[in-house]
């Protein structure tokens, strides 16, 4: 069994696991959409219960911050610190009115990434609840961005709405309206699994405790249609 390497905060919000020896190195630029629900840890919990090879992960992620908001404060830094395989950019807001910073800005830092021999991946997420009308406006957005930089793209957004077309009583939003619930983090990470690791989603666990020491345990038959909706999203969007 591999063991995951102990995750430590460095402020509230950006989090380092002790990288291995080898093994893919992702860096994670974003806001609370993705540091919610501990998604960076779900994802190793997954790579580590699929027996897959280790991987470092490092978080910068801070409320309300957009891409913008990452350049001018340090992001450019984080990024020179470490020969990064990957970095995930999401940005914030997401509606479609931030399209023009978010091309703007995942190009900039595209520059910084490619310099240092690594890959931009765009994390797609979702409109705030009540504008879920523009729910194409920003997979369109992502996908731009994505397709702009040559980068991977994770289409989370795109596996809710595969989610909701297979059970639409699924609670993907947490209280707010805005956040991820739980099985709306997980759902993000199966997509991000299959593509970093190559593995079929079955092969992530549904259950399991992540280095921050969140417990995750979603039920087989909700499980299956997670999976399902991240792989269709994947076949369809990913990139």
């Amino acid at each position: 069994m591999i063991l995951l390497p102990a995750l430590v905060a460095l402020s509230c919000n950006t989090q380092v696991m002790a990288p291995p020896i080898d093994g893919p190195q992702v860096l994670f630029i974003g806001n609370s959409l993705t540091y919610t629900n501990d998604l960076p840890g779900m994802l190793a919990a997954m790579i580590d219960s699929a027996g897959a090879e280790p991987t470092f992960f490092e978080s910068r992620t801070l409320p309300n911050f957009g891409l913008e908001d990452h350049w001018q404060t340090g992001a450019r830094e984080a990024i020179a610190s470490r020969a990064w395989d990957i970095v995930v950019l999401q940005q914030g807001p997401s509606a479609t009115e931030g399209r023009p910073s978010l091309l703007e800005f995942s190009a900039r830092f595209n520059d910084d990434v490619r310099k240092g021999g690594g890959r931009v991946a765009l994390y797609m997420v979702w409109p705030a609840a009540v504008r879920d009308f523009d729910f194409d406006g920003v997979s369109e957005s992502y996908r731009l961005a994505a397709e702009q930089v040559d980068g991977l793209l994770f289409p989370a957004g795109e596996a809710w709405r595969a989610a909701w077309r297979i059970d639409s009583t699924l609670t993907l939003y947490g209280d707010d309206g805005f956040h991820p619930s739980i099985l709306g983090t997980y759902v993000a990470a199966l997509v991000m699994f299959e593509q970093l690791t190559g593995l079929p989603v079955e092969r992530a666990s549904a259950s399991f405790q992540t280095p921050a020491g969140l417990l995750v345990s979603i039920p087989d038959e909700t499980a299956e249609i997670l999976k399902a909706a991240a792989t269709e999203a994947n076949e369809e969007f990913g990139r």
